[in-house]
């Protein structure tokens, strides 16, 4: 084992304080990774304070994570030292079902193993990004094109696989029409990544505030949801809707913006239900639908098509001692799009 430095939340209630956490020896299969930097994800926030069930304290997040590998295992075959690699969401699944097989580990039927606040294969607790070092078997480190700014591509781990996945899923391109619910860490990569696909995208936001922003990075238009006009304007309007809110909303009339037999797929987690309406569903052969992060494939598959399209998420890099107060941020939708943090400050 071996000692590193991390930011971790003592309870639900306390802010997230220095410590230090234990790291596995690195095993056969295993890549030490000296972490560089790691995206703030609202998931984060969810999860230490206890919103989406009790976790075991102290505990450390972040599954945005992007450093260059420091040591390998005798048997690792997949990455070297000095590659710049990723860490995203997962470290482990079973890999024997039929999900796992097909590459969609986030979907394991056994349980897959999250990067933190999930049981790892030794029986403790994962630690996430928010530390100096990780280790993490090869066959759940990515890599990172070396045309992706370092500082910048931590939140593709999961800001942009979570958007990019429902858009290659339900097919977004050239003649499909996009909408994008919410332009914060997760639905400005949703409005890049579905322009570089070739589809029409329009933002719902509930203001225009950000609409400047919007549009400089790929929207066609943008729409004001407190305006009570939009919805009526938008009637039957999308192939697709993106919803990335993490708040409760009205999904009905959301849904009565659809075409025939469009989709709106939720990337946003709200911790309350959302009902529906049978009669918003059944006028248009309307699906409702949820989308997780992606496999590793697809990861891999989102990284390689955002080095090749020059996309990167737009960032905002922090200190550690900073981590508390950014979450505050992340609350009011002050930040424009993600936090980083510069894990140098850790050291």
């Amino acid at each position: 084992m071996v000692r590193v430095n991390a930011y971790a939340a003592p309870s639900a209630t306390e802010p997230l304080v220095p410590t230090t956490i234990e790291r596995r020896d690195v095993g056969a299969t295993d890549v030490l990774i000296e972490i560089r930097y790691a995206g703030i994800c609202h998931s984060d926030i969810h999860t230490v304070r206890g919103e989406w069930g009790p976790i075991t304290y102290p505990q450390v997040v972040g599954h945005e994570i992007v450093g260059v590998v420091a040591e390998v295992g005798s048997e690792v075959t997949k990455h070297q030292v000095g590659d710049r690699v990723g860490v995203g969401c997962l470290v482990n699944s079973c890999r024997e079902c039929e999900n796992c097989r097909a590459g969609m580990e986030q979907y394991c039927l056994n349980g897959n193993v999250g990067t933190y606040a999930s049981v790892d294969r030794d029986g403790t607790i994962t630690q996430g990004g928010y530390s100096t070092h990780v280790v993490v078997d090869q066959d759940f480190v990515l890599r990172v094109p070396e045309s992706i700014p370092f500082e910048k591509a931590a939140p593709l781990l999961c800001a942009g696989i979570t958007t990019y996945s429902p858009l290659a899923h339900w097919k977004a391109g050239p003649g499909t029409r996009v909408a994008v619910v919410g332009m914060g860490g997760l639905g400005h990569m949703a409005v890049k990544i579905a322009h570089a696909m070739g589809a029409t995208v329009t933002v719902l936001s509930q203001s225009l505030k950000k609409r400047d922003d919007g549009l400089a990075l790929g929207a066609d238009e943008y729409y004001a949801t407190s305006d009570p006009d939009t919805f009526a304007a938008l009637k039957n309007r999308f192939d697709l809707i993106v919803n990335t809110v993490s708040a409760p909303l009205d999904m009905d009339d959301y849904l009565r913006l659809l075409r025939l037999n469009g989709t709106l797929v939720i990337v946003g987690a709200p911790p309350e239900e959302l009902p529906v309406h049978a009669f918003a569903l059944s006028g248009q052969r309307r699906s409702f639908a949820g989308s997780g992060i992606g496999g590793i494939p697809e990861t891999q598959e989102m990284l390689d098509f955002c080095a090749e399209h020059g996309i990167a998420p737009e960032t905002e890099l922090i200190s550690a001692d900073y981590i508390n107060e950014a979450y505050e941020r992340v609350l009011g939708s002050d930040v424009r799009y993600r936090f980083v943090i510069d894990i140098a400050t850790l050291a």
